[in-house]
């Protein structure tokens, strides 16, 4: 019970110091708030510029590897919004790999807020919120445009797949970036991890291969993400033929992950050794 309670206590302390310097960061950028919407609607017009890639494709083709535009941006739409919301969350971890060679990392071990809630945080951002504007857009239009059954379970499914989506995202950055504990100059294997994941799964998994596919579901679980989850909201089939159970199994997927992502940090700030400067 005390342990639990201790834990508990962690969680808290983490949760409120990524609050209070998110917050001191959203106060800095909005003291300049003609820049920050210019930014920010920029970001938003940049990032629809994905979208408009599968538009034009669809301009040539009634369908993509048997999926229609609409269910193409189903995928679209839950990928961007998930890595967007995942980003705004926890994408400053990416520079970790920075404050570890240069020993400012040391400032962070000396305070009392968890290291990753501090990293996390760090030079919060709200313009990253336009990936997930754009992808909230993409995805309230893809149901709209569905042509599906809709019952309780496929309407459910939708926020829960957004929630599940959004932990993994967050555990893959997380994860990846403790690669820079033992070699600093990786954040390169971070973006191509998540972005270049989010990328794949704007696409309907039909597009690649089985061995690609097999490699997102028992690898690193981004299928768990969307493609899974979608197939059950679309009334699709499995292209690996897994049992149909796999489409219901993202919060275990999402809570093994945040699991592994916990073990590798804790792993990673144990080996971390200060350049003494």
């Amino acid at each position: 019970m005390a342990e639990d309670t201790g834990l508990a206590a962690r969680a808290g302390r983490a949760v409120r110091g990524w609050c209070l310097i998110a917050a001191m960061w959203a106060r800095s950028t909005l003291s300049y708030r003609a820049s920050f919407v210019l930014t920010l609607a920029a970001n938003v017009l940049i990032t629809f510029l994905d979208f408009a890639v599968l538009v034009l494709m669809f301009r040539h083709t009634r369908q993509l590897a048997g999926w229609t535009l609409p269910e193409t941006a189903f995928l679209y739409g839950t990928s961007s919004m998930a890595l967007g919301a995942a980003n705004v969350l926890v994408g400053s971890v990416g520079a970790l790999g920075e404050r570890v060679r240069a020993g400012t990392l040391d400032t962070m071990l000396i305070r009392p807020v968890p290291v990753l809630a501090q990293l996390a945080a760090e030079r919060f951002s709200l313009r990253r919120l336009g990936r997930t504007v754009q992808a909230l857009a993409v995805l309230g239009w893809s149901l709209t445009a569905l042509d599906v059954p809709w019952t309780w379970g496929r309407a459910l499914m939708v926020p829960a797949l957004l929630l599940c989506g959004t932990v993994i995202f967050c555990a893959v950055f997380v994860g990846c970036s403790c690669v820079q504990f033992w070699w600093g100059d990786a954040a390169e294997l971070q973006n191509s991890v998540t972005y270049g994941g989010a990328t794949l799964l704007q696409y309907p998994p039909t597009v690649f291969a089985k061995e690609i596919v097999a490699g997102t579901v028992f690898g690193v679980p981004l299928a768990f993400v969307n493609w899974l989850p979608a197939l059950y909201v679309l009334d699709r089939p499995d292209p690996l033929g897994l049992p149909a159970a796999f489409r219901f199994v993202a919060p275990l997927a999402a809570a093994l992950c945040v699991l592994v992502a916990a073990l590798a940090w804790r792993a990673g700030l144990r080996a971390y050794r200060s350049t003494g400067s």
